[in-house]
């Protein structure tokens, strides 16, 4: 039986666009019959087609608002014409806009990528979080990228048929290297020599960067040669720095991994997020990590022996932990180490979508609400 998926999701650049990219290429050399509903800007709909999967134009935006009748109408039309066996969403507006327009007529998974009300505050997370609790009732499996994401769902009285699948990265790419090896690899970056932390990811507000470009003078203070590079799509959420400021942004670059072997610390200043893909792959890579106590970073770091996790948004506690993760290589590089032996047994990206796609069969075999 060729199983047919419909995936739907907003996010077209990005930490989700390329988990979805990667995990649609995987579904269509399992043989599965793959759909991808999303915009038809950005990166993913080009990865799509290139994998061999359909792609259907679906105008969404990020927020809720004015735009979300229309958006649930066309993904109800789609989903008609398409007759999956299984509906996959992530995030959240294809998360509301699918399980609204299809109501468990198809077996669904949910896969919330970072819960919505993290983001907002006040009301509006009120309702984001009743809305969740009402609209696990239109879901067959609410998949979590986390232990902690979970958690979090539960605490706010989300009653679901939970699943947990970490995020996973391809250890052919992401993975340990020897020390001549990253001598060579940062002699060619184009950053000044001088100790190298690295912050990869969108720049947005989730991801934190501009509060490591406001607390990198305080950085430099203490370690004056420090060199920060910015690894990511979009503009940043600060001004430009200037060329003495030692910041360096980099725009959306296809050579992660060369800036993870390179860097003498990985730093993930996260507000809010459900297991960070710069995480994972910092981790797989082996390297010296500093990260905020975001969902997902204990379950990585643990606490930390693995890693330094920080408090979220405490400016002071950002600049010791960098300047010490620079300064002391004896001990971050112990940290390091045992990092990377726990990421070869935890993330590699074939397991997590091996139970993916296990998931994904027992709901098509039945085709019909699983419980």
């Amino acid at each position: 039986m060729v199983v047919r998926v419909l995936h739907a999701a907003q996010p077209t650049t990005g930490g989700v666009a390329h988990y979805l990219g990667a995990l649609v290429e995987d579904q269509v050399r399992r043989g599965y019959d793959v759909i991808v509903a999303c915009p038809p800007e950005g990166n993913l709909s080009v990865d799509v087609r290139r994998s061999g999967a359909r792609h259907i134009a679906w105008p969404a935006r990020r927020s809720p608002g004015l735009t979300v009748g229309p958006e649930t109408f066309r993904l109800k039309r789609i989903t008609g014409a398409v007759a999956p066996a299984v509906v996959h969403l992530h995030s959240s507006k294809a998360g509301l806009a699918g399980r609204l327009s299809d109501r468990r007529r198809h077996p669904t998974i949910f896969q919330p990528h970072g819960w919505s009300w993290l983001a907002v505050s006040g009301a509006v997370a009120a309702a984001s979080r009743a809305w969740e609790r009402a609209g696990a009732g239109w879901c067959d499996r609410l998949l979590c990228v986390s232990d902690a994401e979970r958690d979090l769902g539960i605490s706010a009285g989300i009653r679901a048929h939970w699943e947990v699948v970490r995020t996973g990265v391809d250890l052919a790419r992401f993975h340990p290297v020897d020390d001549t090896q990253r001598a060579a690899v940062r002699a060619g970056l184009p950053v000044p020599g001088g100790p190298l932390a690295v912050c990869v990811g969108r720049m947005t507000e989730a991801k934190g960067q501009d509060l490591l470009a406001d607390a990198w003078p305080s950085v430099r203070a203490r370690v004056p040669d420090a060199q920060l590079a910015l690894v990511g799509e979009g503009e940043p959420r600060f001004p430009r720095p200037g060329s003495g400021s030692g910041i360096h942004v980099l725009g959306g670059r296809g050579d992660v991994e060369r800036w993870y072997a390179a860097a003498d610390a990985v730093v993930v200043p996260s507000r809010w997020d459900a297991m960070s893909l710069s995480l994972v792959e910092a981790a797989a890579c082996g390297r010296p990590v500093v990260a905020t106590d975001v969902p997902g970073a204990r379950e990585v770091l643990g606490d930390s022996e693995r890693g330094v996790v920080i408090r979220t948004g405490d400016r002071d506690a950002l600049v010791d932990a960098v300047v010490a993760t620079l300064t002391d290589p004896e001990r971050s590089g112990a940290r390091a180490a045992a990092l990377g032996a726990w990421a070869a047994d935890h993330v590699d990206r074939r397991a997590a979508f091996d139970a993916i796609a296990a998931l994904t069969e027992r709901l098509a075999e039945r085709r019909q609400p699983v419980r």
